[in-house]
């Protein structure tokens, strides 16, 4: 039987992802969100609008979507109560949260240089998205404290251990486990539980 409830949130389940922006002092933000999904080669990022990532992206209009495997799950829960904003907002005060300038080593992360946009990748992680901004939207009640902002990817640095066999520009899918948000929960992805009749269609070319 279905009821009618009123959740508080709906992370059914999307992948984390660990955001650099460039602060104002050219020093490096690194944020976890838990809402984003792509298409091609545009991301869509839900964010809160009153965070130093938002007014990081909006001052210099580019970021790295850094995608962890479920094995950074500490060093992603190590950035979950801090923030780069100073002075600490005071409703992100009364979640808990604290100031930290240096979110890589707050996470015990490594950075190392973009080749396009100015913040650095996330050494550790295995997907490495450069991206530019391109839209930023107001999202949700009116008047709205959530931001929905559109990037396009412009380099991916993915680690070689999660390609497929023989191919350079595929990720197999039996070697990748994203880190997962799930209802403010972390979890990995489990075994495949049915081929799919779509897969083949991007799939690679076979080779004559």
């Amino acid at each position: 039987m279905h009821k009618i409830v009123e959740p508080k949130i709906f992370y059914f389940g999307t992948p984390v992802v660990l955001i650099s922006t460039l602060n104002e002092d050219h020093s490096v933000n690194l944020a976890p969100i838990s809402s984003a999904w792509s298409l091609n080669q545009s991301f869509m990022l839900g964010i809160s609008n009153r965070s130093q990532t938002v007014q990081n992206i909006l001052r210099e209009l580019e970021c790295v979507l850094n995608l962890p495997s479920v094995d950074l799950v500490h060093a992603v829960d190590r950035l979950a109560l801090l923030t780069g904003r100073n002075p600490v907002p005071d409703y992100k005060v009364r979640q808990g949260y604290r100031y930290e300038p240096d979110k890589f080593g707050a996470a015990q992360l490594t950075q190392t240089p973009s080749d396009i946009v100015k913040p650095s990748c996330v050494k550790e992680c295995p997907v490495q998205l450069e991206a530019i901004v391109k839209h930023v939207h107001d999202f949700g009640e009116d008047p709205s404290t959530l931001a929905a902002i559109e990037v396009n990817i412009v380099k991916s640095h993915i680690n070689e251990q999660i390609l497929m066999d023989g191919e350079e520009n595929y990720i197999d899918p039996d070697k990748w486990n994203p880190l997962i948000m799930n209802f403010c929960e972390f979890y990995g992805i489990g075994e495949k539980v049915h081929p799919s009749r779509l897969a083949p269609v991007f799939a690679p070319p076979v080779r004559q």
